[in-house]
């Protein structure tokens, strides 16, 4: 996973609230186990209903997805935030995150972030108003900053320093790997090694 320190780009607005991972990958395209290639079926039924707000031109190319509360509800898909980083979203602002989907979305290197309603409302209503607008997400400074705001945001200490050391479980692991050895080499012979 790459580091993450700061994202800055445009918004699209989802102005929708429990947004379920259900409609983020429909279940017809978990099949595969590649993390990648999710992208273009990221929000499939409501993109074929035609006139989504997420595939007008202005908001395409926008890497900051702003959206409603309890974003991520539903099943724990791990294809979902899959879908979302493979669209070109590196940020998710709302106001509420299912816990697992935000777990999801930290392992997957994209900040989740969390502001108060009014706040996203905010955020949500220039994105609409001008999708040319950008902001920053800067997890260094736990900021989210834009022309004339800064809104400040909260983020679990471990979550931080994973996203901004480029780190997954697998990293964590291979850290220890000379105490691992360290440990293997004098257990009894009798029991099994990890090989």
């Amino acid at each position: 996973m790459q580091a993450v320190s700061k994202v800055t780009g445009r918004m699209a607005p989802l102005d929708r609230a429990d947004v379920d991972t259900d409609q983020i990958i429909p279940k017809q395209f978990l099949k595969r186990i590649e993390r990648t290639g999710y992208g273009p079926f990221l929000f499939y039924d409501w993109r074929a209903k035609g006139d989504f707000v997420l595939d007008r031109p202005g908001h395409q190319g926008a890497s900051v997805l702003v959206t409603g509360e309890n974003f991520g509800c539903g099943s724990s898909r791990e294809h979902a935030p899959w879908a979302i980083k493979d669209a070109g979203y590196h940020a998710i602002i709302s106001p509420t995150f299912a816990d697992i989907f935000r777990a999801n979305a930290y392992k997957t290197g994209i900040l989740a972030v969390t502001l108060p309603d009014r706040q996203v409302r905010h955020l949500i209503d220039l994105a609409t108003e001008d999708p040319t607008i950008e902001v920053t997400v800067d997890l260094e400074k736990q900021e989210v900053r834009g022309d004339g705001f800064a809104y400040k945001f909260d983020i679990d200490p471990f979550a931080r320093d994973m996203l901004l050391g480029g780190l997954d479980e697998i990293t964590l692991v291979e850290r220890q790997a000379p105490a691992i050895g360290a440990f293997e080499t004098q257990r009894p012979a009798w029991l099994p090694t990890a090989r």
